[in-house]
């Protein structure tokens, strides 16, 4: 959605929808695998997980800003990106100087605000982790904090939006505005998670009310396009109905419109969609 979005279909296809799928993903695959390491070990090792994020993410994340800085000396006009921005970029707070600062990175490098987030989520949500096991607090109980940050993130878009009157860009790279998108993933897997946990309704409610209801719900939402609505109450309905159509397509693959997922091809871009992100609209600009 991303890549379309970049190459000229915005008309018809919302980039930003899959920016809060990634996100959404991403905080449902880590905390499960924090999980996987709590329940096995009795404890999770923090400096072994920001390892290897570190050796995950980024190798491939400098491999594609410097290229992207090389093609932007050769191709592009003098100063067209400038020292500060790339700073930004290579320190992950390039979220916070697309917002206060002048943007002049790399021509597009742009999408790596969405890595600024989720550094910021690597950093401190394993340490949240941590205390809520020490807190011996119940995997309900857990997901109950986790959708209270959430709640509490959506009060601060409003404070924001309504009495701050801040700017849709504001609300849109923060990532104190941005990261209920990956909480609702984190608590999706603390709690009735569908790779660990056993199923609590049976399949045909799964199937016949539930799963097409959160998609009309995402449609809904996707076709409703006001600034209000976008800014404040887009990402917490999209982040609410996204929870069961993940439960829906993990417990369920071998449902017809869940199995195109699961084939070879999806599976294969599954495995290059990192890189493929990273690069893809790099290659666009300089084509």
């Amino acid at each position: 959605m991303v890549f379309a979005t970049h190459a000229g279909l915005q008309a018809v296809v919302l980039g930003d929808f899959g920016v809060t799928v990634f996100f959404y993903l991403s905080g449902f695959l880590i905390t499960t695998l924090l999980r996987f390491e709590f329940e096995k070990n009795g404890s999770i090792n923090v400096r072994h997980f920001w390892l290897r994020r570190a050796l995950r993410i980024l190798p491939p994340f400098y491999l594609a800003v410097a290229g992207a800085t090389l093609i932007t000396l050769i191709l592009y006009p003098a100063n067209t990106m400038h020292g500060s921005s790339m700073a930004a970029e290579v320190f992950f707070y390039a979220n916070y100087w697309g917002i206060y600062g002048e943007n002049r990175e790399a021509p597009g490098t742009g999408v790596v605000w969405s890595l600024a987030v989720e550094e910021h989520f690597y950093l401190l949500f394993p340490l949240l982790y941590i205390y809520m096991q020490k807190w011996r607090m119940s995997r309900l109980g857990q997901a109950r904090l986790l959708w209270s940050i959430c709640a509490l993130i959506l009060v601060w878009r409003c404070v924001l939006v309504l009495l701050m009157h801040a700017s849709s860009v504001r609300i849109y790279l923060a990532t104190d505005t941005r990261v209920d998108s990956i909480l609702f993933g984190c608590a999706l897997a603390v709690w009735n998670n569908p790779v660990l946990d056993a199923a609590r309704l049976p399949p045909n409610i799964w199937k016949f009310v539930l799963f097409p209801g959160a998609l009309v719900v995402l449609v809904l939402c996707l076709a409703y396009r006001g600034t209000m609505f976008d800014e404040i109450w887009g990402f917490s309905i999209e982040g609410a109905a996204l929870t069961l159509v993940f439960i829906a397509a993990v417990r369920f693959y071998d449902w017809p419109l869940i199995r195109v997922l699961n084939s070879r091809p999806l599976a294969y871009l599954g495995l290059l969609s990192y890189s493929l992100y990273l690069i893809h609209d790099v290659l666009l600009r300089a084509a």
